[in-house]
């Protein structure tokens, strides 16, 4: 103990000898003014546990640099097609957006592509959004016709996943597909108005749809081509405006006004079956049930996901840049908690995947190592 004592105090010698005047007469005053040491200490542990509560918990820490992802879907092309149509355009147009460092680009055969741009750290991203979005807007023109309606998504999410959520129902007559859009009408909603949420989406599209199934023989033995019955589609089924019909002209007044409705789109597989897809002028109709089979089934079936031999819709969550993860994990459960006092008989989720269990292992061990170093301290 003795000699710990003669250490300090030549330590004080040498640094009130050697030290500026400034830094000497600042030592002085904690030495000679220890309440005011206490304070400042007392001060600064505050400011530290006050930070530790307050301060936004990331997967990645604030050196991560930004990101702006923009997702591009091209339903039926194959990856070369989206290389060639959309990613090698879209590239040519953002490459040299004010910040950026590099782009990370990718296509599947299922008819998606995603851009990574990488920003330098300390960048807005909603600037980034922004200036990626003009130069992406410049080019959209070129883009195929099913991309620009399909749209191109461009937002500022953090690319790694922070939960995965498996919603499954133990109801036998409960299938995939019922799943898939309970899923997207009453689930999805809820979970992007929390905050934080940079995305948050089913694996794979399994919404009702009407499929039309084409036979290759068929339309081969009447000549018929897929752009004849796309065009069909697009001119028997379609929402349209007919106007009004005795609507007065301001000249005379007039007793009775109609306005005109359309039934619209067709909602019913008997209403698809029924279009015309060519006619002569015998009267001879050829009809699509002639040369496609028409059912009431879902968009796509690229993914398929299952819990414990069960069919389930696989949802995946997002944060968005600066968030706080621990926060929207906390808000994801309560609202999942709160939802499932709505679901259907026999309907349940479970949490596959959960990032805040790395992230509260992390500060336990930050913890542990703090309580360590302050008892290491007090003992010294």
């Amino acid at each position: 103990m003795q000699t710990l004592v003669k250490s300090l105090l030549n330590c004080m010698n040498y640094m009130q000898n050697n030290l500026p005047l400034k830094k000497r007469d600042m030592f002085q005053q904690f030495i000679k003014r220890p309440v005011l040491a206490i304070v400042i200490s007392l001060a600064i542990i505050f400011l530290g546990v006050l930070a530790m509560v307050t301060r936004p918990v990331s997967q990645f820490p604030d050196i991560a640099p930004p990101r702006v992802m923009v997702f591009i879907a091209y339903p039926g092309s194959s990856a070369d097609v989206l290389v060639k149509s959309a990613l090698i355009p879209l590239e040519r147009a953002i490459n040299g957006v004010q910040g950026m460092q590099y782009i990370i680009s990718d296509a599947t055969s299922a008819g998606e592509a995603t851009i990574q741009i990488v920003f330098e750290p300390g960048t807005d991203p909603n600037a980034a959004v922004v200036n990626v979005k003009t130069r992406v807007d410049q080019v959209m023109n070129n883009l195929p016709p099913l991309i620009q309606r399909e749209g191109v998504v461009i937002t500022p999410i953090q690319p790694s996943m922070l939960m995965y959520v498996n919603l499954y129902s133990k109801d036998k007559n409960a299938d995939e597909k019922f799943l898939y859009n309970y899923a997207n009408v009453s689930v999805l909603p809820e979970l992007q108005r929390i905050k934080g949420m940079g995305r948050a989406q089913i694996l794979g599209s399994r919404q009702f749809a009407m499929r039309i199934w084409l036979k290759p023989d068929r339309m081969l033995a009447y000549k018929i081509s897929t752009d004849e019955v796309m065009e069909s589609l697009n001119n028997q089924s379609l929402e349209a405006s007919p106007g009004k019909t005795g609507e007065s002209s301001g000249k005379r007044s007039q007793a009775l006004e109609y306005v005109l409705k359309y039934k619209g789109r067709f909602t019913t597989k008997e209403g698809y079956e029924n279009i015309v897809v060519r006619s002569n002028a015998n009267g001879e109709l050829l009809r699509l049930e002639d040369v496609a089979d028409v059912e009431f089934g879902s968009s796509m079936y690229d993914i398929y996901s299952s819990l414990d031999g069960k069919p389930s819709a696989a949802i995946t969550v997002k944060q968005s840049y600066g968030s706080n993860a621990s926060q929207v994990i906390k808000d994801v459960k309560a609202k999942l908690e709160e939802l499932k006092k709505a679901f259907p008989s026999g309907m349940d989720y479970e949490i596959s995947y959960d990032a805040s269990k790395f992230l509260d292992a992390s500060i336990e061990k930050v913890l542990h190592t703090l309580v360590e170093a302050f008892i290491l301290v007090g003992l010294s």
